[in-house]
Order: C-alpha cells, then structure tokens, then sequence
C-alpha cells in the first residue's frame, strides 16, 4: 500500500515550518515544510530510506510502530510543498523515498527523524548531501552517504557503509563491516565481529572486542591504529601512505609479523624470533610460536606494535 505525503491529500498533516533554516549549501533557505507519519510496524520489519540533500536519523525504540517526521527544501514555497515523498508498505517491508522532480530544481531536498522497532532489519539507508545517523537496528544493512558523516550504534548484523568526503564512526556493533570512505576517518570502538576499512587523506582508528577473522585497515596519508582482543588468533593486514601504524596485540598473541617502512622507524614490544636481517625499516619474524600474518607497511611513517590494550 502506498501513501504520498503531498497536499492537499494530507494537507492536514502538514504544518509551514520557520524561516532561517540553512540549506545545504550554507545558503539560508526560507522555505520549508515539515510533515509526520505514522503506521504500525512489526518487528522484524525490513526498513529503507532514500533521500537526497538531507541527513536521515533513525532510532530504536519498543514500540510496534513507525513514526516518520521530516522537513522538505525548496526554493519557493510550491517547490517546498510539491516535493513528493512516497512510503510504500508490503509484509513486514516498508519503503520511504524523497522523490526526486525530473525537472531540475536547485536547494530541494529532505531529512528524515525516523523511530522504528529496535529489531527492525536496516536494510538500505541511501542520501546525498546528508548525515546517515543510526542507533540500535537488525542487519544486513547498506549505509550509502556522500558528503555526509555516517555514525551507527549498536546495530546487529552485518554492515557495509560508504560515504565521501565524511567520516565513519561505529560504536557497539556486532557483526562484520565493511567500510568505505574518502577524506574522512574511520573510527570504531566496541565492534564485535571482522573489520575491513578503507579511507584517504584520514586515520582508521578500531578497537575490537570479538573477531575470528583478519583485520584489514587500508589509508592514505592517514594514520592507523587497531586494538585487537585478548583472544585475537586472526591475522592484521594495514597500510598507509604518509603516516604512522600503531597496532595492540593480546600479550599471549602468536603471529608471524612482517612490517617495513622507506622513512620511519620499527619497534615492538614483543620478543621475537627474527627471520632474516633487522633493519630500522624493515622486520620480519615470529611472535611467539609464530602463527596468522600481520603485514603492515607505511611509506613515510614510523611503525609500533605494542603488548596488550591502550
């Protein structure tokens, strides 16, 4: 069953915002039009949101149901008013869409505040020129921003986000992620499950506290630094550019380490069972009985691999 959220059908429902609201191009835009929905939502339920010019929020609660509260942009009240947004509900699925005009019109867009089930599946969150912001939430899930920041808590299952220019951050996710951005950092703390990450001109910074496969942190001109489990028995792959690797392994760890650097220095708190030459920019060897790789390499940065947690 679909409903469009434009007058007069729902005119009612639809109240004129204030004045002096800034666009997204830093411009102050004048025109605006809030709307509100509401349908009930089992738990379970499959949730996408699409929009474009507009940041979309979407938190957990316990209730049965979906609350949907938005703003819609335009440069003229009509423009504002005319933009359409279709919710689309099937069995156990809802849609929510900002519709795009097939003509084009500058500073139109819209963001969403969305409150759904806790156990609600996050299937497919998508804007452009917006923040995606997230908390608690069922995976699979496919996080799609550009020039816009991606945050997501506690969500449960497995991830992949994307965003440019704009970071990423994740906090007490369980479940393997995927993540992709460009001019942003990466920051995760708490996560539960494998890290893959890739970002440019900014740092990756992870502390994981469950994971039975390889971490893999790949920057450019950003630094790196991983903090793995006590338990941790997978291998580490991390790489960058023009910065520094730092990298916290279980002090019990057994691993076979090579690392190499053109313009920095190596050190580790581990003893090791050195194949090969030492050289102050390269390493290889054993920690302990020697065991998964942990390859890490910098151009220009100095690499450290430290016993135990910050």
């Amino acid at each position: 069953m679909r409903a469009m959220l434009v007058p007069p059908v729902l005119a009612a429902m639809l109240t004129l915002a204030g004045c002096d609201i800034e666009d997204f191009d830093g411009n102050w835009q004048h025109f605006n039009r809030n709307f509100h929905y509401s349908y009930p939502c089992a738990a379970g339920s499959r949730v996408s949101v699409e929009t474009f010019n507009g940041s979309v929020e979407i938190t957990g609660w316990d209730q049965a149901s979906i609350e949907i509260d938005g703003t819609k942009y335009g440069p003229s009240q009509s423009a504002a008013d005319s933009l359409r947004i279709d919710i689309d509900r099937g069995t156990g699925s809802v849609s929510i869409r900002a519709v795009r005009p097939v003509e084009r019109r500058n500073n139109m867009g819209a963001r969403f505040a969305i409150k759904l089930p806790r156990t609600a599946v996050l299937e497919r969150i998508t804007t452009n020129n917006g923040a995606i912001s997230t908390a608690d939430g069922i995976g699979p899930s496919h996080f799609r921003s550009s020039n816009g920041p991606v945050r997501v808590e506690r969500l449960r299952g497995r991830l992949d986000a994307e965003t440019s220019n704009g970071p990423i951050d994740l906090v007490e996710v369980e479940g393997d992620v995927q993540l992709r951005t460009s001019n942003g950092h990466v920051g995760v703390r708490g996560l539960r499950g494998s890290l893959d990450a890739t970002t440019s001109n900014s740092a990756i910074t992870a502390q994981i506290d469950r994971t039975t496969s390889d971490v893999r942190a790949n920057s450019s001109n950003g630094s790196i630094n991983l903090e793995l489990p006590p338990d941790f028995a997978a291998g580490v792959r991390a790489h960058t550019s023009n910065s520094s690797i730092e990298v916290h392994l279980p002090r019990n760890a057994n691993a076979h380490v090579t690392a190499s650097t053109n313009n920095g220095s190596i050190n580790s708190e581990f003893e090791m069972t050195v194949h090969g030459e030492i050289g102050k920019n390269h390493l290889e060897g054993d920690i302990g009985k020697g065991g998964p790789l942990v390859d890490l390499g910098t151009s220009n940065g100095g690499i450290r691999i430290l016993q135990g947690s910050r």
